[in-house]
């Protein structure tokens, strides 16, 4: 499906025909300067797919939206920051009650309302602000409205996080777009992380479920900022089929044309969440080529890109190689390390600081230009086979310590 061209966009969650959204303040934060709910809705409903965290100890949000998605449908997202609603002993009723507020200001059943929380966990989450501030929020859905409700998810971001993109299905103009959050408590397997998308294209729910199982095995499985995976991680896509393109409902040309448009939107997010890990300055990227098998090459992209030493490393813009090959003796990974090869690559260059295993000499002064830069890749050749990964993280600063440090106070 290289033939199938994917343009860029803007308009986040409403590029699709049939969405708005919205975000505002309405009480649950302190600083009232940051927005705290956010209202995605579909003008009809939508095919409804989601992966959840793995953290045996899980949001109550998601346990709700588990249930109303059950059926494959939902029509309106409703999301507040500020509180995770996790660990409480009221936190089912007040999700349930949050999807009800949202159906009746939508009137929508509360069975079709996907319900996310992000924030602190263990503190009691008041329905007062949610409640009164629900019906204004459904006033304001606008189709331009992507960039509030994005801002209104947001915890220790530092930035927004927005995708869109336009591609063709059977003749139709079909959209795809996506907002995101997430910036510590990052690590693979559903890595605070939310992610809500949306397209025109008409997919039937199973394939909708199969489109994004299938690509965040290597997507946002593939991210770590801190090794600590979520309770409230989340990712759902709605498809409303408003694009009018026959429905997918198998595999096929228009399946792979779609796949391709919504890894676009993911890979897209995975960089971007991060890049904004809390304290980070740099963007790492780990590429292994070269891999026995797959999982082989995933399990030695996931544990270098989650090593504290070789994160710590490229903070200090030292190329400190040793812990790359350190993280990849120990990821479990079937690799023969002699026959392993790294490079450091950037905007300023390329730097190989390892082959067959062993160092060889490279110039310092270039090694410390290429890691000065704030996307850096990190090239690992296993030299053993044909599979190949990607896994994405940031560096390790002391701005992480001090984020994390009071984070609930």
């Amino acid at each position: 499906m290289n033939s199938v061209t994917i343009k860029s966009v803007p308009g986040g969650v409403c590029a699709a025909k049939g969405f708005k959204a919205a975000g505002m303040y309405c009480g649950i934060r302190k600083n009232r300067s940051k927005k705290d709910l956010a209202l995605i809705c579909s003008e009809v409903p939508a095919s409804a797919a989601a992966v959840y965290t793995t953290n045996l100890v899980k949001g109550a949000p998601l346990t709700v939206t588990r249930e109303h998605i059950a059926d494959g449908k939902a029509q309106a997202v409703i999301c507040n920051s500020g509180n995770a609603n996790t660990c409480n002993a009221d936190g089912i009723e007040i999700a349930e009650k949050m999807s009800v507020l949202t159906g009746e200001a939508l009137g929508i059943s509360p069975a079709d309302v996907v319900v996310a929380s992000t924030g602190v966990i263990g503190q009691p989450l008041n329905l007062a602000p949610i409640a009164a501030g629900i019906p204004q929020l459904a006033e304001q859905l606008s189709e331009e409205g992507s960039a509030d409700a994005c801002m209104a998810i947001m915890t220790t971001d530092t930035r927004q996080k927005e995708v869109a993109v336009e591609f063709t299905l059977g003749g139709k103009t079909c959209h795809l777009g996506g907002i995101s959050k997430g910036s510590g408590m990052i690590h693979p397997n559903m890595a605070t992380m939310l992610v809500f998308m949306t397209t025109d294209a008409a997919v039937s729910p199973a394939m909708l479920r199969r489109a994004l199982s299938g690509d965040v095995q290597n997507t946002f499985n593939m991210i770590s900022v801190d090794g600590d995976t979520s309770t409230n991680d989340m990712v759902v896509i709605l498809a409303n089929g408003l694009a009018g393109n026959e429905e997918i409902t198998e595999e096929g040309e228009d399946f792979a044309a779609f796949m391709k448009a919504l890894n676009t939107v993911t890979v897209q997010l995975c960089r971007m969440i991060a890049g904004d890990g809390e304290g980070a300055t740099k963007l790492l990227e780990c590429r292994v080529t070269g891999g026995k098998t797959p999982d082989a090459a995933k399990t030695v992209a996931r544990s270098v890109i989650s090593s504290s030493l070789t994160k710590a490393a490229m903070f200090g813009e030292d190329a400190n190689w040793g812990r790359v090959l350190c993280a990849i003796g120990y990821s479990g990974a079937d690799v023969d390390v002699h026959k392993v090869n790294v490079a450091f690559v950037s905007a300023a260059g390329s730097v190989t600081v390892c082959e067959n295993g062993a160092g060889v000499p490279f110039s310092e002064e270039l090694a410390a230009k290429v890691l000065h830069e704030t996307e850096i890749d990190i090239l690992v050749d296993l030299n053993d086979g044909n599979a190949d990964a990607t896994a994405w993280g940031c560096d390790l600063t002391y701005d992480y310590v001090k984020i994390n440090g009071d984070y609930r106070t």
